[in-house]
């Protein structure tokens, strides 16, 4: 999955930006406390893609499911491995009674923009991101 992450990080024009270790990837997802979930597409035995999710509250809508990332590798694009993710998410989110799926897309992700569309997703222009880094 870290490889995929990676092959993003490329595709999104950050590579250096992924610092986050196996190790920590590893127990975060699938320690004894997991802070993610993931639904993995797999052909022949080989990831080609993965939704990665975890519970975002809002103090308006209550729980909502966050889509940290939806990536299939190029090579396997087009095969329908994203609708395939964002179908099981859909399901459950309702199976766990969220209000919404909630994520962020680079405005210059057209294909990604593109594909959205296709779920009816709805581009929210007035909010702004924000982060603050504590190292």
């Amino acid at each position: 999955m870290l490889e995929l992450v990676r092959e993003l990080a490329i595709y999104e024009r950050a590579p250096d930006e992924v610092t986050v270790t196996p190790e920590h990837f590893e127990e975060s997802g699938f320690g004894p406390n997991p802070v993610w979930w993931a639904f993995v597409a797999e052909v022949d035995g080989i990831i080609k893609g993965f939704a990665l999710y975890y519970i975002r509250y809002s103090t308006w809508k209550g729980q909502r499911m966050y889509l940290e990332d939806i990536i299939v590798t190029e090579a396997a694009r087009g095969n329908g491995l994203g609708k395939l993710l964002m179908d099981a998410l859909v399901v459950e989110a309702k199976e766990k009674g969220f209000s919404a799926i909630v994520w962020q897309v680079l405005e210059w992700n057209e294909p990604a923009i593109n594909f959205y569309k296709k779920f009816n997703a709805s581009f929210d222009p007035e909010w702004v991101n924000a982060v603050l880094e504590v190292k």
